[in-house]
């Protein structure tokens, strides 16, 4: 797959891009253990970071988004990454797949979990992952039944069934734009 546009060099950032480049790489996602490089070896961002700078408005909202996902929300950090990965899969996203399996395999997903993930087979899971899951795959087709919310609703709340929509969108969205640029 061919990328549709070059990757933007930091020395060619205007300054708007250049602030939303300094809170992706300064950000969250940029400290502690670094599953996946956020950069190229020519200082480019990787993946869907580049693309946010196109638009350093939304870019920046989508960016904090992203992090309040991953580093804020009330998703352990097993459900949360099996959450992604079965977004990943579903809309068959290499970039999303790749570095959230690494994301996945620092804490503790053995490797037939991530290819039943692949397969959005989810009937190895239990307990609260098993509701995330079968959670995430019902946003995924579109809604959750009135049973579907029952169980949500008793396990992960209100709040939890809002995440997990959040979720689904923002990872939604990253995987289109990953798709629609050409981005691998």
């Amino acid at each position: 797959m061919t990328h549709r546009i070059p990757p933007l060099l930091p020395e060619h950032l205007t300054q708007e891009q250049r602030t939303l480049y300094d809170e992706i790489t300064g950000g969250p996602r940029a400290r502690g253990p670094q599953h996946f490089p956020l950069t190229s070896g020519d200082g480019s961002l990787r993946g869907p970071f580049d693309l946010m700078l196109r638009s350093p408005a939304i870019g920046t909202a989508q960016q904090a988004l992203g992090a309040a996902i991953r580093y804020r929300s009330a998703f352990s950090d097993r459900a949360r990454e099996l959450a992604i990965l079965l977004v990943a899969a579903r809309w068959d996203s290499a970039f999303e797949r790749e570095s959230h399996e690494a994301v996945a395999r620092a804490i503790g997903f053995s490797e037939s979990e991530l290819a039943s993930l692949r397969a959005e087979d989810i009937s190895s899971f239990t307990q609260e992952e098993a509701i995330v899951a079968r959670v995430i795959i019902a946003l995924l087709d579109g809604d959750l039944s009135d049973a579907q919310w029952t169980e949500a609703s008793r396990m992960l709340g209100t709040d939890g069934i809002f995440e997990a929509i959040a979720l689904v969108g923002y990872y939604s969205t990253l995987a289109l734009q990953l798709r629609v640029f050409r981005v691998g």
